[in-house]
Parts: structure tokens; C-alpha cells; sequence
């Protein structure tokens, strides 16, 4: 262990090299930029490759490309180049393609503000590539856990072959915490699974036990077609419904069956909480304060911080939907998340704390929502 007073943006690029991150393609980006500078430097050290873009949509092709040839890849970006990202991000779904995209919320639309803090890409990363498709997007409250995340992220990538976005916010990318960083050696890596039958016999989109066809690398000597369109098993463009059916079941079954293992929470003082305060992200810190004191004044407060934004967790905000009396969103944006809440608990039961300037939500905002009739 290592004892550092790290950034957010420092600790992810160190937990994406802790994961196994070997290259980087990404163009500069406020307040994303950290991540960029960081991997230029380090992953050279480590026998990886870093590359600066022209722009997001080839940076997001790129790491994309690199990964088909056996690389663990990532990206950063802000919200402008996010949307940028959405169209390549979407053959990396449907391409079953492993890679990590960084996003540090800023303020929008457009280039808004780009230092000024914001939560409102929440849909964007869960919506916004055309389609019916599942996502992982997870969502650290500190910068521990933006290393930590990271390193998830990665895992959970290459174990269900599929993008996963870390959705970070400004806040919690500039901000600077101690952090005793961990031996790469002692972090926790998963592998995707290699191919352990002959080239000809190699199926790359073919039915699994576990749904995650294993995946043979570039240049390794197996051949196979990779498109965006639908395919076969073999990845060769196909009209069949009973194929396309095939694909579309098994790309979300691989992740609704690990639901368990893939949402993330972190719970305070919910049994026998009255309301219940889900939060995620910078908002978590301003809502634990908020917690403190309400209990102080006696309320029966509880605290649910999402680390996973998506897969939603809904089993979870559900059950204590049946048991409280009111579930208070604060989020840096006009209530996105609080859409799902409101969807599983009831909108009668949710209360709305929510600010899209670009100022973080302060503690007394959630502690009057709290205490209001």
C-alpha cells in the first residue's frame, strides 16, 4: 500500500492500469483531461500504447479496435464528446466488444460549462445509443472508489463482453483525498475467456453456459467477420428472426442473471428508516451530512448510495419502498434517476432535490426535503 493525496481523475487512470489497461485513445477534454495526461505518461512505462485522437468518434473506434486484438482499452470524455461516442458505442454493444469509457460530467447542453459540475448524463448513459440493449454504468462517491471502480469497470467488461461507463462528475474527478493506493499485484483481475477449441471450430457469437461467448483475439490465427448489423453466431450479417432473436435474448440475459453481483450499493441506517435518502455519485457526500444531521434532530433516516447508476436497482429501492415513508433523490440535474425511483415507488412517495446550474446540492437542501410534510 501506498499512501497519496490523489485525484479522482488520477485514481481512475491508476485503477485502469491496476485492471490491466494497456491502451488508451481519447482527445483532451475538460474535466476529463486528468485521465489522458496520467496514461500518457504511465501506460509507455507498462508496455502499453497511448494514442491522442482527432476527435471522440475515432477515439471511441479506436480502443473498440484495439480490444479485438486482445487489449484491455479504455477512453475519457465529457459530455460533448459522449455524445459523440454514442454511435461507436453501440457496435461495441452489439460487437460484444470489452472497452471502459470515463465520463466526468459537466454542466450542458453543448459545451456548457466546462468546469462547473453536473449529474445529467444520467439517460444519456443508459439511452443514448439507438436501440434495445443493456449497459453497465457504475459511479463512484470518492476517490478510493474511483480507483476502486475503475478497476471494476474493467472486470465486469471483460467478463460479460460489453462496454461498461464509469460515470463520474466533476466534483468527485477534481476533487483530492487521501488514498492508500494498493500494490497493482494484490488488485483483483478478471481475464475474458479465451478459446480453447481450434479456429475452425471457433463460433465467436455462439450460445455459452454462461451467455459470454469466449472471445479470440486479432492476429491469434482466428478469422471471423465483426459488423454492426445483426448476425449469426459466426458474426456474418443475418435477416433471421430466429437468430436476431437469439442475440438480442442472450445479450441481456447474460446481464439480468447477474443482477446480484453487478449492482452495487452501499446502505446507512435502513432498517427502520422512515425516509430514505438514494443518492449517488458527489451528491452522496452532501447527503450523508444531510443524514447526520436529521438523526441528530431524531428523524429515522437512512442513506442508499447507488454505485451502480445501471442496471438500476430496483429489487432494492422497491423493498424499501414498502418500508418507508418517503424516498428523498438529490441529484445535479432536474430528476433523472428520480424517474426510476418514482417509476418503482410511486411518485406520491418520492421527493426531488435537484439543482442544474452547476453548483453542488448542499446538505440543508436535503435535510429540509427530509423534514418537509
Amino acid at each position: 500500500m501506498t499512501l497519496k493525496l490523489m485525484q479522482g481523475n488520477e485514481a481512475v487512470a491508476m485503477g485502469a492500469l491496476a485492471a490491466g489497461c494497456r491502451f488508451y485513445a481519447g482527445y483532451p477534454i475538460t474535466p476529463s483531461t486528468e485521465i489522458a495526461e496520467v496514461l500518457s505518461r504511465q501506460l509507455p512505462k507498462l508496455g502499453g500504447k497511448f494514442i491522442q485522437m482527432e476527435d471522440e468518434i475515432a477515439s471511441m473506434a479506436a480502443i473498440i479496435g484495439a480490444s479485438i486484438g486482445g487489449l484491455k482499452s479504455m477512453t475519457a470524455t465529457s459530455g460533448p464528446g459522449f455524445s459523440l461516442m454514442q454511435e461507436n458505442l453501440g457496435y461495441a454493444v452489439m460487437t460484444e466488444t470489452p472497452c471502459v469509457v470515463a465520463n466526468v460530467q459537466r454542466l450542458g447542453p453543448s459545451t456548457g460549462q466546462p468546469t462547473s459540475a453536473s449529474q445529467g448524463d444520467v439517460m444519456q448513459a443508459r439511452w443514448g445509443t439507438h436501440g434495445d440493449h443493456p449497459i453497465i454504468a457504475l459511479s463512484p462517491t470518492s476517490v478510493p472508489q474511483a480507483f476502486d471502480l475503475t478497476v471494476t469497470a474493467f472486470n465486469f467488461s471483460e467478463k460479460y463482453r460489453t462496454p461498461v461507463i464509469l460515470l463520474l462528475d466533476e466534483v468527485i474527478g477534481h476533487m483530492r483525498e487521501r488514498f492508500d493506493m494498493p500494490d497493482f499485484e494484490n488488485v483483483q483481475r478478471v481475464e475474458r475467456l479465451g478459446v480453447n477449441v481450434p479456429p475452425e471450430w471457433y463460433k465467436p457469437y455462439g450460445d455459452s453456459v454462461s451467455d459470454v461467448p469466449p472471445m479470440a483475439n486479432f492476429g491469434d490465427g482466428y478469422r471471423y467477420h465483426v459488423t454492426g448489423l445483426f448476425h449469426d453466431p459466426m458474426g456474418y450479417p443475418t435477416q433471421r428472426l430466429d437468430e436476431i432473436e437469439a442475440w438480442i435474448q442472450r445479450v441481456n440475459r447474460k446481464i439480468e442473471r447477474n443482477l446480484d453481483e453487478i449492482i452495487l450499493t452501499e446502505a446507512d441506517g435502513l432498517e427502520g428508516a422512515q425516509t430514505v435518502v438514494v443518492a449517488y455519485g458527489a451528491t452522496v457526500r452532501s447527503a450523508r451530512h444531510a443524514v447526520k444531521l436529521a438523526r441528530q434532530r431524531r428523524h429515522k433516516v437512512g442513506l442508499l448510495s447507488l454505485l451502480t447508476i445501471w442496471p438500476f436497482a430496483e429489487a432494492e429501492v422497491a423493498r424499501l419502498a414498502q418500508n418507508c415513508r418517503r424516498i428523498v433523490v438529490p441529484e445535479m440535474n432536474l430528476g433523472q434517476l428520480a424517474l426510476e425511483v418514482e417509476r418503482v415507488a410511486g411518485r406520491s412517495k418520492v421527493r426531488r432535490v435537484n439543482l442544474a446550474n452547476g453548483e453542488m446540492i448542499h446538505p440543508q437542501m436535503i435535510l429540509e426535503a427530509i423534514e418537509a410534510h
